[in-house]
């Protein structure tokens, strides 16, 4: 009896413990996100995981990390103007998601040959 009671009170806790540690983005706070750069989704491709950010300062070709990527004419949000992975708030579908910046401030033929270059 002794056994039963200690094992149930610790599946019990670790499964708290657990399901504590999930990163939960179901709240978005969009005064923050829109303090950051914006920009609208020129290309993406479903069979290539880069795709291309149109920004004040140029074009962006950007790789998804988390297996989501916005659709062509999605408003995005977020730093374009540095390479790293980050996340980005996409104001169309209302999800936060991360991707990586691997070119940035490019022309848009630079941006078209990039993609060809990272997909093909």
């Amino acid at each position: 009896m002794k056994k039963t009671f200690t094992l149930s009170v610790l599946t019990v806790g670790l499964f708290l413990f657990f399901t504590g540690c999930v990163k939960d983005r179901g709240y978005i706070d969009e005064s923050y996100w829109l303090n950051k750069e914006r920009g609208e989704v020129v290309y993406s491709d479903a069979y290539c995981q880069y795709y291309i950010v149109e920004t004040a300062y140029g074009y962006n070709v950007l790789r998804a990390a988390d297996g989501y990527k916005p659709f062509d004419g999605d408003i995005v949000y977020g730093n374009f103007s540095n390479f790293g992975t980050r996340d980005y708030y996409n104001r169309s579908s209302g999800v936060i998601f991360t991707s990586e910046v691997k070119e940035y401030w490019l022309s848009y033929v630079e941006a078209q040959d990039a993609v060809d270059y990272y997909c093909y």
